[in-house]
């Protein structure tokens, strides 16, 4: 699956769209209760993409995934490590964080993927990449919290394709 930075102009722009009402909502609607934690949380993920070339299949493993939530902003410090048997990539991030439920929130985001080996590939391509991420995260008990989300390796296959990976874990709030 090879999309192009015109297909993820257009995913984000619908995106836009559907979460939009969430900003403009009536003073007479409840508002979410924002999920403020911060966390660190582990779990398994995958690549759904291929570069279309050798040594460049689809990836399954594991994800060390962790949150620093900015007080009195709606935005959070990330750092997610994608790994398996032979490579892993680190990928810090910023993201913005909308509140939609009691302590869930969605969140968007971007920023850079680092591969230790490169020319190897990983869950998120097999070259450095600039990375872009959205996500659900929910604590569900006191201090546990599930999280989700999809990263998008912008050319992040030698040869210009992008690389897709979905991840999911369960952190425990600090």
């Amino acid at each position: 699956m090879k999309l192009s930075l015109k297909s993820v102009a257009t995913l984000s722009a619908v995106s836009a769209l559907v979460v939009s009402p969430l900003f403009f909502a009536g003073s007479a609607s409840a508002q979410a209760v924002r999920f403020d934690g911060s966390y660190v949380g582990a779990g398994v993920g995958g690549s759904v993409t291929q570069g279309g070339r050798g040594n460049d299949e689809s990836k399954f493993g594991g994800n060390i995934q962790g949150r620093f939530a900015v007080p009195n902003a709606p935005v959070s410090v990330r750092g997610s490590v994608l790994f398996d048997g032979d490579n892993s990539v680190v990928i810090p991030s910023l993201t913005y964080d909308i509140p939609v439920a009691n302590k869930t929130n969605v969140y968007v985001g971007a920023g850079y993927g680092f591969v230790q080996n490169d020319g190897r590939t990983s869950q998120l391509g097999n070259k450095d990449a600039a990375v872009i991420s959205a996500g659900v995260e929910s604590e569900v008990a006191r201090g546990v919290v599930v999280y989700s989300d999809a990263k998008y390796g912008i050319n992040a296959y030698e040869g210009g394709a992008g690389s897709v990976s979905l991840v999911g874990g369960v952190g425990l709030r600090f």
